[in-house]
């Protein structure tokens, strides 16, 4: 990572570019398979999972007996890990439900609001270099609250033609049997056409390469909706000389791993902060598994010193981070985060790692990326929902709010809205 000694504005853009994602690139691979999956169907997922995940599959659809075998594969204390982090999980999710919403606005004019669930969702799951059975809960679990009629779930299968055992644990805990054994864009491409295995679904749901993302928002066009749109994973963290700068390194890593795309910044109060905290990335990358990848990923990362806490908080609030880790000393906390704008989700406090909103304190990982936390939301309970407004108006009622109709739809020119009020009030007077 390099390091920036307070850079000035106006370079800040520039400095902090996230790597180049090539869409049209990637739209002219993408488009092909989407357009051979709705021709083909099962065919045409089959034939992918050969040619891409090197593998013969006879059934896309997940046996029962499939799930009760990864059952016995799943030790007894990850078991209890991912039942622990569902029950944070649905804790949180729960308590974003909202009572249905009715009133009065006026005398006889009644106004209401009610939540209802897709009926229809897809979840897609990645099983490539990290078999992500985190995100079936945070998924499958906000899909369940809110009641979703179907829940569909694709992840690709390895070299055996197996999902990771995790996984298909996960998935039957909360209660998802329909698990379909399908990866990259033609999963997208089944959910937004539907095959003789995979239903057609009304939204998609999930991270994933590029390949996946493309594909996810190729279906809008198709109808279809999707969560948000989403890049590699990333994270900035804040520190201030109260942070403790092993910590910061580790959540640092913690991001790197995930690909060579993604990207971590470190903005720092001060040059000795930011030295020993690339001192401790250094020794701990060595100790990584997957150090290669974080080390690519370092490649797009940087360093930012900037003394003043003012132009530090602005530009966290310009580069709009995925994950938002806070550092700074606790008498300067509650302001700091009170002044961040645009984050998917913030962690506040030495003690509080990224990797806690990934697995299991309740909070959604599902979070934007690539700057569109400006103006998206991670995924809530609200994700799988669509609030559906109700009227009902009484004879008294349209006689109170009709004149204002009738002259409000007369200055638009628009003389059918008018006369649907009129022909009533005219019929209640020849009918008193």
């Amino acid at each position: 990572m390099k390091i920036l000694v307070n850079p000035p504005r106006g370079e800040w853009k520039s400095e902090l570019a996230r790597p180049v994602q090539k869409s049209k690139d990637i739209e002219k691979i993408v488009k092909p398979i989407m357009r051979k999956v709705k021709r083909q169907g099962d065919k045409a997922l089959k034939k992918f999972a050969l040619e891409y995940d090197h593998v013969s599959i006879k059934n896309l659809l997940v046996s029962r007996e499939e799930i009760a075998t990864a059952k016995l594969l799943v030790s007894e204390e990850l078991q209890k890990a991912i039942i622990q982090a569902k029950v944070n999980i649905e804790k949180f999710h729960e308590a974003q439900q909202t009572p249905d919403l009715i009133m009065e606005t006026m005398e006889g004019v009644t106004c209401m609001r009610k939540t209802v669930g897709i009926q229809k969702v897809g979840l897609y799951i990645p099983g490539g270099t990290a078999p992500l059975f985190s995100t079936v809960l945070m998924l499958g679990i906000p899909a369940n609250i809110a009641g979703c009629e179907e829940i569909v779930l694709c992840t690709p299968p390895n070299k055996e033609g197996n999902i990771h055992p995790a996984i298909l644990f996960t998935a039957d805990l909360i209660g998802i049997d329909k698990i379909i054994k399908v990866g990259g864009a033609q999963a997208v491409a089944a959910m937004t056409y539907g095959t003789e295995s995979v239903p057609s679904v009304d939204k998609i749901f999930g991270p994933g390469n590029q390949y996946v993302t493309a594909a996810k928002q190729l279906a809008v066009k198709k109808g279809v909706a999707i969560d948000m749109p989403a890049g590699p994973s990333e994270v900035l963290v804040y520190a201030d000389e109260s942070a403790i700068p092993s910590f910061v390194a580790s959540d640092l890593l913690s991001q790197a791993e995930h690909g060579i795309d993604s990207q971590v910044i470190l903005v720092a109060s001060s040059e000795k902060i930011a030295q020993r905290v690339m001192q401790e990335v250094n020794t701990q990358v060595e100790k990584l598994a997957r150090k290669e990848i974080a080390k690519r990923a370092l490649e797009n990362s940087v360093a930012v010193v900037i003394p003043n806490q003012d132009k530090a908080i602005d530009l966290i609030n310009d580069y709009a981070p995925e994950h938002l880790i806070i550092c700074v000393n606790e008498a300067d906390e509650e302001d700091v985060v009170s002044r961040i704008k645009n984050a998917g989700s913030v962690f506040i406090g030495n003690f509080t790692p990224e990797s806690a909103g990934d697995y299991a304190s309740g909070t959604n990982h599902t979070l934007p990326t690539y700057g569109y936390a400006r103006n998206y939301s991670g995924v809530s309970l609200d994700s799988f929902t669509k609030k559906i407004t109700y009227q009902k108006i009484s004879e008294k009622g349209i006689q109170n709010i009709g004149p204002t109709i009738e002259i409000m739809a007369e200055n638009e020119l628009l003389e059918a809205h008018k006369n649907a009020v009129t022909i009533r009030l005219n019929y209640l007077k020849e009918n008193q």
